[in-house]
C-alpha cells in the first residue's frame, strides 16, 4: 500500500474525475471531512475503507491502494502458472527464461509475492541444470521476500534451500533447516498441513542418507497421515514418491511399488515429466533391490532419457549412477565404467554423496577384475567424500568393503582400522546427529 499523501492524492483525483462531491463518495459509510482528511494525506486508510471508496469510484481495491491496475497482477499470476507448466512439460534452460522476464515485470510492478513466485521457479530451474549455488541463492531471496509472511508461506523456499543442500551432499544442513522449521511451525501455531507435508516429505531423503531410517519411516507417517488435508494432488504424489524410499528401507517393497504407482497416476495426468522420470528411476531402484535387474535397466533408462530430453543435466547424471550398478551386476562391467567415469569427470558438482556412490562402483569393479590397487583408490576416494556428507549408512557400507579387500591383502590392522571408522559412522536407530527429532504436531482427524 502507498502512503497516505499519494492515496489521498489518487481518491482526490478520481473523485474529481468522476464529478462527485466529498459527501457523494462518503455517504452512507463515511463522513464528508473523513474523506477530506484522507485526501489532505493526514490519515492512512485501512483496507475497509479503502474498498468501499474502490466499489463508490468504480476501480478496485488494489489499484487505490497502490496505483496499479489489477489485471496487471492478475495477468502476472497467470504467466507464472504457464511459467510453472513450461518447466513441469519443457526444458529448465526455456522456462528459466520466461521466470526471469517475469521476475523483471514483477520487480517492476512492485508485486512482492509475484517476485517471490518466480524466484522459486528460477530455483527449481537451477536444481535441474545443477546449479546448485544459484538454486540456493534463488530459495533464499524467495524466502527474504516473504519474511514478512506466516512461515508456512515460506516453506516451499526453506524446502528448496534444504533440497540444494541435499543434492550437494551436506546432509546434515538439509536435515537442520527442515527439522528447526517444523519445530517452529509447531511453537507459532502455524501447523499448516500443507507446509508440513512439503516439509516432512523432504526430509525422508536426507534422513535415509545419514542411515536414520526410524526417523525417516516417522516422518512419512505423518506425512500419510496430513495428506487428507491437503488439496495439491502433485504434493501428495511427491510426498507418495518419497515414503516409497522408507518401505524400500523396510524392505515393503510391494508397499513401495505401489506408493509409486499412486505417484505415477498423478504424473502421467498432469503431464509433470521430470516428476514422471523420478518415478521411472525410483522404479527401477526398487526392481534392482528386488534382483530385477533387466527390469531396473529398463526403467533407469526411460528415467535417463527423459531427464536428458529435459536438459536436467544434475538428474541425469545421478541416475546414471544408478544404472551404472545394474550394469555392473549385470557383467557388462565396460559400460557401466564409461557410464561411471563421465560422471566423475564433471568432478563432485553433482553431489558427493553420488561420487561417493561412483567411486564405489569403480572400486566393486576394479576388485571383480583383480585389480586391487585401483579398487583400494576407488574406495579411498569414496570414503572422503562420504565422510564430507555425511551419509552414514553408505560410509558403513564402503568401510566394510574396504576393510574385506584389506584384509584379504594381510593388511589386518588397516582393515580393523576401516572396520572401526565403519562403526563409528553408524547412526544409532532412529536418531541423527542433530539431536532430539522434531516435535509431532497434533491435528484434529476430519
Amino acid at each position: 500500500m502507498d502512503d497516505p499523501i499519494t492515496i489521498g492524492h489518487r481518491v482526490q483525483r478520481l473523485r474529481t474525475q468522476r464529478g462527485l462531491t466529498q459527501r457523494q463518495l462518503a455517504e452512507p459509510s463515511y463522513t464528508p471531512a473523513y474523506v477530506s482528511t484522507l485526501e489532505s494525506g493526514k490519515v492512512r486508510p485501512s483496507e475497509t475503507a479503502l474498498r468501499f471508496l474502490a466499489e463508490r469510484l468504480g476501480t478496485s481495491y488494489e489499484e487505490l491502494a497502490t496505483g496499479r491496475p489489477a489485471h496487471l497482477a492478475t495477468e502476472l499470476r497467470l504467466a507464472l502458472s504457464d511459467a510453472h507448466q513450461q518447466l513441469a512439460t519443457g526444458t529448465a534452460d526455456e522456462a528459466a527464461v520466461r521466470y526471469r522476464r517475469l521476475l523483471a515485470d514483477a520487480e517492476h510492478l512492485g508485486l512482492v509475492p509475484e517476485q517471490a513466485e518466480a524466484l522459486l521457479g528460477l530455483g527449481d530451474c537451477a536444481l535441474e541444470t545443477g546449479e546448485l549455488v544459484d538454486a540456493g541463492r534463488h530459495f533464499q531471496a524467495a524466502e527474504r521476500l516473504l519474511a514478512e509472511e506466516p512461515l508456512p508461506r515460506r516453506a516451499r523456499a526453506i524446502r528448496g534451500r534444504a533440497v540444494a543442500h541435499l543434492l550437494a551432499g551436506e546432509l546434515r544442513y538439509a536435515c537442520y533447516l527442515l527439522e528447526s522449521t517444523i519445530d517452529e511451525l509447531g511453537a507459532s501455531g502455524l501447523a499448516d498441513p500443507e507446509a508440513l507435508v512439503i516439509l516432512y516429505a523432504a526430509v525422508i531423503g536426507p534422513y535415509i542418507d545419514m542411515g536414520a531410517h526410524a526417523r525417516a519411516a516417522h516422518a512419512a507417517e505423518l506425512a500419510l497421515a496430513l495428506a487428507p488435508q491437503v488439496d495439491d494432488p502433485a504434493l501428495v504424489a511427491g510426498m507418495h514418491r518419497q515414503v516409497a524410499r522408507t518401505f524400500l528401507a523396510e524392505g515393503r517393497t510391494a508397499d513401495a511399488d505401489a506408493s509409486l504407482a499412486k505417484a505415477q497416476a498423478v504424473y502421467q495426468q498432469l503431464s509433470l515429466c521430470t516428476d514422471l522420470a523420478h518415478c521411472h528411476w525410483m522404479r527401477g531402484y526398487v526392481q534392482a533391490q528386488k534382483g530385477e535387474l533387466a527390469s531396473a535397466e529398463k526403467e533407469l533408462r526411460a528415467a535417463r532419457d527423459m531427464l536428458s530430453a529435459r536438459r536436467a543435466t544434475l538428474f541425469t547424471a545421478q541416475v546414471e549412477v544408478e544404472l551404472a550398478d545394474v550394469l555392473r551386476r549385470l557383467g557388462r562391467h565396460g559400460e557401466a565404467s564409461d557410464l561411471l567415469s563421465a560422471f566423475l569427470e564433471l568432478g563432485d558438482r553433482h553431489g558427493a554423496v553420488h561420487a561417493g556412490g561412483a567411486h564405489r562402483l569403480l572400486g566393486l569393479i576394479a576388485e571383480e577384475r583383480g585389480d586391487t590397487e585401483t579398487a583400494e583408490e576407488h574406495y579411498v576416494m569414496a570414503l572422503g567424500l562420504l565422510e564430507r556428507s555425511g551419509a552414514s549408512g553408505d560410509l558403513a557400507d564402503l568401510c566394510r568393503l574396504l576393510g574385506d579387500l584389506l584384509r584379504r591383502g594381510g593388511r589386518t590392522e588397516a582393515a580393523l582400522d576401516a572396520y572401526r571408522t565403519g562403526l563409528g559412522h553408524r547412526s544409532p536407530p532412529g536418531t541423527t546427529t542433530l539431536g532430539p527429532a522434531p516435535t509431532a504436531l497434533a491435528f484434529p482427524r476430519h
